[in-house]
């Protein structure tokens, strides 16, 4: 039964998605681990860590089009449900570093030692564990969601006054661990990791795991996903984002739904966060800007709202694009950026993958115009 839930969401786009992972599972650690460096084969560890970034941007971006593009919810804070997660997993991280710190202090991470913390903060407890932070990177996030969404849907806060809040989360908590009195690091947040599990977090096997890590987690992430959608439940949450006065007048508690679906996406965008920081190798308050979830949208956007493969996609080709004109142009990177979004906006408003039913809509259209004089003439 369980089986069958998950594959009832599948069609021909997941199937190639799902392929190209595989391959990417595959032929990464191959050509990273498996090659000479002086190979034209060879990937290095950068690059393994580069596309290991991409692809848990792809799964946040696939969170937020569970809420966006199926329920309606425009979210402008989903970084904040990412960044919890990374933070999540950055304690962890700091935990493992233990008296090998700059202080050499096998309780307090650096930072504290520095600003004369005399002991471990009661919610920093546990995060030596691996299990318990794995267990955080969802639960914190999901429980933020809840709350929000608990107060937010049943008030029936909708449309753009809905997105404005969330933003205003996402910016409230980039105020609060800016503060040095939050036990997070303050500006400078966490970094200087050791080691994940044991293993040596610059080792490039370590690196490698940890791609493949991120590509089985954006699977699992799409899967589960598409089966939500592909579900009676997915059937209601589209009847929501289309018509929910209708839904509700029909019996249905929509806030219920709507609910599960904003918990279930920050969830995911936690497991990105916790994903991201062993890759990046930091985590500080910068990741909860506005911005950051501004970017988010644009990447469904340009891959195409309501389409889950479609923002896996613009989240790859736009960060892929940021990394090269960030280097090569980087006072232009911004007003391209802008540029993409009102464009795709005017032209593309189904993104790249809706761009070939956006043809086909018009074909039809242009041969029925050419038609009626020609039936006039006959006539």
């Amino acid at each position: 039964m369980l089986t069958r839930f998950f594959l009832m969401g599948l069609d021909k786009k997941a199937g190639v998605l799902l392929t190209v992972l595989a391959v990417l599972a595959v032929a990464v650690p191959v050509m990273a681990l498996g090659t000479a460096p002086d190979s034209p084969w060879h990937i290095s560890t950068h690059t393994v860590a580069l596309l290991g970034k991409y692809l848990c941007f792809a799964l946040l971006a696939l969170s937020l089009d569970l809420v966006w593009g199926f329920v309606g919810i425009l979210s402008l804070g989903h970084a904040a449900f990412f960044t919890l997660g990374g933070y999540a997993m950055g304690m962890y991280l700091m935990r493992q570093i233990g008296s090998r710190g700059m202080y050499g202090n096998a309780d307090l991470p650096d930072f504290m030692v520095f600003l004369n913390w005399t002991e471990l903060p009661w919610y920093w407890h546990g995060f030596d564990q691996f299990w318990f932070a794995a267990i955080m990177v969802m639960l914190v996030p999901g429980l933020l969601a809840f709350a929000f969404g608990w107060f937010a849907f049943r008030s029936r806060v909708t449309g753009v006054y809905l997105s404005i809040i969330t933003q205003a989360l996402t910016f409230a908590l980039m105020l609060a661990f800016f503060r040095n009195d939050m036990g997070f690091g303050g500006n400078n947040g966490l970094t200087d990791f050791k080691e994940i599990l044991g293993f040596d977090i610059q080792a490039a096997s370590t690196r490698v795991g940890l791609f493949v890590a991120t590509v089985v987690a954006l699977a699992v992430g799409y899967v589960l996903a598409s089966a939500v959608v592909a579900s009676k439940l997915g059937k209601v949450l589209i009847a929501v984002r289309d018509a929910e006065s209708r839904v509700r007048f029909l019996g249905y508690e929509t806030d219920r739904y709507k609910l599960f679906a904003w918990t279930l996406s920050a969830c995911m965008a936690g497991v990105a966060g916790a994903l991201y920081v062993p890759q990046v190798g930091i985590i500080n308050p910068s990741e909860f800007s506005p911005a950051s979830s501004i970017e988010a949208v644009i990447w469904v956007a340009v891959g195409g709202r309501g389409t889950l493969a479609g923002p896996v996609l613009g989240a790859v080709l736009v960060n892929f694009g940021k990394s090269y004109f960030t280097a090569a142009l980087p006072e232009l990177w911004l007003f391209a950026l802008g540029g993409l979004f009102v464009l795709v906006t005017l032209f593309l408003p189904k993104g790249i993958l809706g761009l070939a039913a956006q043809l086909r809509d018009r074909l039809p259209a242009r041969a029925t115009v050419t038609a009626k004089p020609a039936d006039q003439k006959g006539v």
